[in-house]
């Protein structure tokens, strides 16, 4: 076979871990079949399995290989022997940890391998290095540029979820098109779908008719509203489950609508409550222009909305700009100019969606699930 472009994730916990992907990078360059070996300088990470374990040192390399996938990955597995690596637990230390994150441009499942690496989305300390390496690599099953993918992460590095709601919350500003798009996802998930209940709330109308003296009601109606909703008791595990609002969007609001007084109360017994709901396993972020979103609004001619100004909706967007620009609860996929009226593109997002909630899986067993 020709010769493929490769990329190689090494990290080490234990020991001289600088040593260690030193001398993982030596025996790759002096390997039959792999050559132009290069690296990123390596950095210190969280361990994914929690503080108890030590932390890692991380690089990634990129070599050309005339080695097929299922030969390289016996060639790195050679090397973790021979470097002392012990595989008695998943997420337990290692001397050196080598993962082929990506061969070519191919896909490949088998009984021992996996690429691209299924996790490798989720990673920043990966994706950075990918990206430090060739800035433009296409991941071929998102079929996105891993700087795309590093920009989902905002600098975290994320396991997949199990034993719990696979919540996907889709977040963005009034008349951004969350509710249309939550039902299209839910229908091709054949999974829940949780509204946010406007419709209900009493207090709400007054508030956009100007009545502020009801806004605390009103915030509080959508927080005993949304504890309820998104209780993860009431929810399937391991299952997919869809909402047109994303909880933190309350602060936002809060901080618009409320005076300081109603605010101080209010945040506090936000923050007794929040830490009670299920955390999204995925964020969308529709992120519209206000003149659109405010057209919609019109269009759709909910009353009491008709008196909501550009003013308000361009303060909110800057909540929601902050909110994501700092997001580290989940990956978040954002959206510019996203028509959820067209289904093709609803359908590549949901592929999307599905391989970040169950990553474990290639694209294609994603489309089984």
């Amino acid at each position: 076979m020709g010769r493929v472009t490769a990329y190689i994730g090494l990290g080490s916990n234990l020991g001289d871990r600088k040593r260690f992907i030193d001398d993982a990078l030596r025996l790759l360059r002096e390997s039959p079949g792999i050559e132009d070996v290069c690296s990123t300088e390596p950095i210190e990470t969280e361990p994914l399995a929690g503080p108890a374990n030590p932390l890692f040192l991380n690089s990634v390399a990129g070599i050309k290989t005339t080695l097929s996938a299922e030969n390289l990955l016996h060639r790195l597995n050679e090397i973790e022997n021979a470097l002392g690596r012990q595989r008695m637990e998943k997420w337990g230390p290692r001397t050196i940890d080598l993962d082929l994150l990506l061969f070519g441009d191919e896909v490949i499942e088998t009984d021992t391998l996996i690429v691209p690496h299924p996790q490798m989305h989720l990673r920043t300390f990966v994706l950075k290095g990918l990206c430090q390496l060739n800035l433009n690599l296409i991941h071929p099953v998102l079929n996105e540029t891993v700087e795309t993918l590093t920009n989902r992460l905002n600098g975290a590095d994320f396991a997949p979820k199990t034993g719990q709601p696979l919540l996907i919350s889709i977040a963005g500003n009034i008349g951004a098109g969350k509710t249309t798009l939550a039902k299209k996802l839910a229908y091709i998930f054949s999974c829940k779908i949780i509204l946010e209940q406007y419709d209900t709330n009493p207090f709400l109308p007054k508030v956009y008719a100007g009545n502020h003296d009801l806004a605390l009601d009103s915030q509080l109606y959508f927080l005993t509203s949304r504890l309820e909703q998104l209780n993860p008791a009431g929810l399937e595990i391991d299952r997919p489950v869809v909402t047109d609002y994303i909880f933190q969007k309350e602060i936002i609001y809060a901080n618009l609508l409320l005076s300081r007084e109603q605010l101080d109360l209010y945040l506090e017994i936000h923050d007794r409550l929040a830490g009670s709901v299920i955390e999204p396993a995925l964020a969308i972020y529709l992120a519209d222009s206000t003149q659109e979103c405010l057209e919609r609004i019109h269009s759709r001619n909910r009353p009491y909305e008709q008196k909501i100004k550009m003013s308000f909706l361009e303060a909110i967007d800057a909540g929601y700009k902050k909110l994501i620009a700092g997001w580290k609860v989940s990956p978040v996929i954002t959206l510019t100019d996203f028509n959820c009226l067209n289904q093709n593109a609803v359908e590549d997002l949901a592929h999307k969606i599905k391989y970040y909630i169950y990553p474990q899986s290639t694209y294609e067993s994603c489309k089984n699930h």
